[in-house]
């Protein structure tokens, strides 16, 4: 059939409401099925079906909340505010709690419970998203939560399902951690004096005193010398000490470290510890300045007393342009230390004579110096001479002994040739060692030398006495050759020693 237009709008343009259905009439026409003639109208399908886990997937609500936790333990907080988050899964109706973490908190936080169903009572009744609400306090496992505020979606969601949210409270942080937060208070009078201007002025600027320090406590009553120094950056002392070569004191330079010295404390009571305690401004009713330093005077820091007697350059200069004061110099007269003689004491015996006096000068003894250049000449140059032994035990005079006297080092070594059936047993008699002769002294030792060995000579070793019988012809070849060594009169023996004898037939013929 044909469907006639009908007009909408009028002559004008103006829009015509006669010919136009209702919105009733238009819901009935949507809504009405023909009649046909066979039977009733089939009625329209449902709509499908679409589970939870899907209609509510990704949909979660989110409350705000905390609970209170107590602190038994602790002397500066009595309970703990902690701040959680509660999610509720509509797909599952499952919750779980989450704690923020806080940074250096020093407690466990994260997942405070994880995604599960929580019991609501011990009938096995569990939550669901009706019995959340704000204002509202929940019970989770023994822990009781406030929940002071949701999300914007979860309040549509709520809303949509017709419950009447409460109004939202405010959170409620930790005092403890909010004390934390809060800055120290600090009440200081600003003072007018611009510390940053005299650091800037006079940075690096050291007045440098010198004085010394005399101990009348000392058993010795020594004066120390010391440096003072003044920094104009903050007005601070230190005070150093000089040591010198064979002082006797550790190696420490610095008796007072830099500090602000005081030098007038306030009247305080008698048992106020100020040994033990640090001294602070409180206490301190004026400090040390650099107009408390002067050439001449006396100084008194930390209860000890400097005279200071000297200046630098510098510091002279400083107090001339500063305060118009010239200072001088005072001559400090010091006493000489006493010499106190040195004596040696008795040798002992034992190893050489200059080895044992070297313990004698130094704490660790060194070898006494040789004289190399004769060492080297007269390497393997070697004296040799037949000496027996001076006792009144004819036994003993009839010993014969070989005498080496060597000229590198100018030592004797004394050796007994072994003699068959003599009842004596032979080899080294003396070691190679300085012979002193009789009458020496440990002050200035005299050593035997190649002109006290002549023929017939007596030589003392170490109480025994050797008569020298004989020699080698090295020796008399040594000693013409060095003329300047031997005497005339030792020389003249040797060569007479040497010269031939007469046969005693020729001397009966003759």
């Amino acid at each position: 059939y044909a469907y006639s237009r009908r007009p909408t709008v009028g002559i004008g343009g103006e829009r015509l409401y006669v010919n136009q259905l209702s919105q009733a009439e238009l819901d009935e026409l949507a809504s009405k099925r023909p009649i046909l003639t066979y039977g009733k109208p089939k009625q329209a399908p449902p709509s499908d079906f679409v589970p939870a886990h899907v209609a509510f997937d990704k949909k979660v609500l989110k409350f705000d909340a905390y609970f209170q936790e107590d602190v038994p333990i602790s002397a500066e907080e009595h309970y703990r505010i902690r701040q959680v988050a509660i999610y509720y899964f509509l797909e599952d109706d499952s919750m779980s709690v989450m704690e923020p973490i806080v940074e250096n908190s020093g407690i466990p936080q994260g997942k405070f419970i994880k995604r599960q169903r929580i019991p609501k009572n011990d009938c096995g009744d569990h939550y669901h998203w009706k019995d959340l609400n704000r204002g509202m306090n929940i019970t989770l496992y023994s822990r009781t939560f406030r929940i002071v505020d949701c999300d914007p979606f979860t309040q549509v969601f709520l809303e949509s399902q017709g419950i009447e949210l409460n109004p939202p409270e405010k959170m409620i942080f930790d005092p403890y951690t909010e004390l934390r937060k809060m800055p120290l208070r600090k009440y200081v009078t600003p003072s007018d004096f611009d510390q940053l201007k005299q650091f800037l002025t006079y940075d690096k600027q050291v007045l440098r005193f010198y004085a010394i320090w005399e101990n009348a406590n000392s058993m010795c009553d020594e004066k120390r010398s010391f440096i003072i120094h003044y920094y104009l950056a903050d007005d601070t002392v230190e005070v150093r000490e000089i040591h010198e070569k064979n002082d006797g004191r550790d190696p420490f330079p610095v008796l007072m470290k830099r500090q602000h010295l005081p030098k007038t404390l306030v009247d305080k009571k008698k048992t106020f510890p100020s040994c033990v305690l640090e001294i602070s401004d409180q206490e301190v009713q004026e400090w040390f300045t650099a107009k408390d330093l002067a050439v001449g005077k006396s100084v008194t820091l930390l209860g000890r007393t400097f005279f200071i007697y000297d200046c630098d350059k510098f510091t002279q200069r400083f107090y001339q342009e500063k305060f118009g004061l010239d200072f001088q110099p005072v001559h400090i007269k010091q006493q000489p230390p006493e010499e106190v003689p040195q004596i040696i004491p008795p040798y002992n015996g034992f190893g050489f004579l200059e080895d044992s006096l070297q313990n004698c000068f130094s704490l660790l003894p060194t070898p006494p110096k040789k004289n190399i250049i004769k060492m080297l000449e007269n390497d393997h140059k070697v004296l040799r001479y037949r000496v027996t032994l001076e006792s009144p035990d004819p036994i003993d005079r009839n010993r014969c002994f070989i005498l080496s006297y060597f000229l590198s080092t100018d030592m004797i070594s004394i050796y007994e040739p072994p003699v068959r059936n003599s009842g004596i047993i032979g080899g080294k008699y003396l070691g190679k060692t300085k012979v002193p002769k009789p009458g020496s002294t440990v002050e200035n030792p005299t050593y035997y030398e190649p002109a006290d060995l002549i023929i017939g000579a007596t030589v003392e070793v170490f109480g025994h006495r050797f008569v020298i019988t004989d020699a080698d012809e090295y020796v008399l070849n040594y000693a013409e050759s060095n003329p300047d060594i031997f005497p005339a009169a030792a020389l003249q023996s040797l060569q007479d020693h040497f010269a031939p004898r007469p046969e005693v037939g020729s001397q009966q013929g003759s």
